[in-house]
This record gives structure tokens, sequence and C-alpha cells, in this order.
């Protein structure tokens, strides 16, 4: 498989008394890494204890080189994640962190140059540092941009991500980042995505529906998917997983309706076990899909 190059934030997600090693740039280079992706991963830690954590996490799970830097001031960052009765998380994110300092440097544009493609978010360029960083690799970079919006309120504005959606080639988001991003249209879910199409003309957009699966606008086309049904325990990184797999089956050519099906599927994995990185199997994710 191409290379591909993921950038941003790496993190702890917090869950009480437990930590996992999270952030949602770095959580959708691990699930490629699972499915045999050729994968470099970009980001800040800290000098800290819990950035010492990280990097020994990132060597055990293969995304460890001279694109993780390391920051003598700021600290590493740790999420406090909270979960409602559904599994459903929501998020407090210090700031400032290690990540909000991501720093041009020659092996990044080096990294940035060769790949194929190029994943971010939008969390991590809620400071000028990183976003300028990211925003000059992606104006250098001929690689197939894939932008996860991901939005966590307060950290982001709308015309930080404007700029970015219009720079990808790809645009995943969930429905209430769509309607937040399209606004108000006459018609439904497929309106919304046509409307956004013609304002930014992105070649592929994929909007996650949670349980209900996702909808994806790929070469004039759509494609649906009702997902599957699962007992969540909760659903952080179900849509990192999503997009791996997503983005695994595009760079390989797979038929459209087939990658969707197994994109719902890994995600729908992920969301049975605690954490965004669960360890799976191919044979795993056949047997959700039987």
């Amino acid at each position: 498989m191409k290379n591909i190059l993921c950038f941003g934030e790496i993190l702890w997600d917090t869950f009480g008394t437990e930590k996992v090693a999270g952030g949602a740039p770095m959580n959708v280079a691990r699930h490629l890494v699972q499915q045999g992706a050729d994968v470099s991963f970009a980001s800040r830690v800290g000098s800290d204890e819990s950035g010492k954590g990280l990097i020994e996490f990132l060597k055990t799970s293969g995304l460890y080189s001279s694109l993780i830097q390391t920051d003598s001031e700021l600290p590493t960052c740790e999420v406090t994640v909270k979960l409602d009765i559904q599994g459903s998380a929501t998020y407090i994110i210090p700031k400032p962190c290690s990540w909000d300092n991501i720093q041009t440097e020659t092996a990044l544009d080096e990294a940035a140059v060769a790949a194929s493609a190029v994943v971010f978010g939008s969390l991590a360029c809620r400071e000028k540092t990183t976003r300028d960083t990211l925003l000059d690799l992606l104006n250098e970079t001929s690689a197939l941009k894939i932008f996860d919006v991901n939005l966590r309120p307060p950290h982001y504005t709308l015309a930080d991500i404007e700029t970015l959606v219009a720079m990808a080639g790809v645009v995943k988001m969930n429905e209430e980042e769509a309607g937040l991003l399209i606004g108000e249209t006459n018609g439904g879910l497929r309106e919304k995505i046509i409307e956004f199409q013609k304002k930014y003309h992105a070649q592929t957009i994929c909007v996650t529906r949670g349980e209900n699966g996702a909808i994806v606008w790929h070469d004039h086309q759509f494609y649906e998917h009702p997902g599957f049904k699962v007992n969540v325990v909760d659903t952080v990184g179900a849509g990192d997983a999503f997009l791996a797999t997503f983005i695994a089956g595009l760079l390989n050519g797979i038929n459209m309706a087939e990658l969707l099906k197994k994109a719902c599927a890994v995600g729908a994995f992920v969301t049975t076990k605690r954490g965004a990185n669960p360890v799976y199997s191919m044979a795993d994710i056949d047997a959700l899909m039987a």
C-alpha cells in the first residue's frame, strides 16, 4: 500500500483512573498499521513522563520516527473523557500543550513530499504554529489530502475549517458537523452533501451516521450502508477506525460499496471494546460483516 502521512495530535485519553493513548490522527495511523499500510505519523510530545510514555507506546505500535518532536516547555496532553449511558464521549482538552507547537522541519517536509496521502484534522490546528506548519505541508505536497473534520468545541473557528476543507480531496465528517458546515438546505442529507461539494469541490465526501452507518459521495455517485448493530462499550475512536479502513480501501482501489461496508464494520467493532485502539484481525471483521 502507498505511504500515508498522518499529522496532528497525540495524547492520553483518561477514563477515571485509566489512561489510554489517543488522538484522532494517531488512532487513524494505528488502525492503518493494523491493516498493513505503510504509515508515517507526525506529532509533538512533552519532555515529561507522560511524553516518554507516549513515545514508548509509539515504538511498540511501529509509529515512532524522527517525525515525533519533543517540546521542552509545553506539557504532553491529557484529555478527560466522559461517557454517557450510551457510551458516547465528550472531551475536556487542556490548552496549550505540546502538539500545539509542531514545527516545520526537514524530515517532516520530506515525508509530506514523499507521501501518497496526507491525513489531518481540525483539533491540532487550533493554534497558529501547528496550523501554519500543516498549511505549508499541504501547499508543498501533491499527495491526496484527507481532512477528518472532527470538531471539538471550542477548539476551532469556521474560517480555519473552511480553509482546510478547501484544500482537501477527501472530507470525512459526521452528520452534526455536516449540518454546521453546510447550514440549512431544502432537503435531506444528500442535498446537504451536494451543496457542500458544489462549494468546496472535494472529490470524495463521507458523512458518518453513528449506529446508522455512513453515506459517501464519490465520482458523482452516492453510496450508503446502514451500519451494524453491536453492544456498545464506548464510541471513542470509532470514527478513526472507520476513516483508516476507508482510506486503505480508497488507495487500493477497492469497490466503494465494499469498502464502505468494511469501514462501517471496523468502526462498529471498535465500539464493542474500551478505548480507540483495540487489536483485531480481519477474521474478527469478517465475522461481524457475516
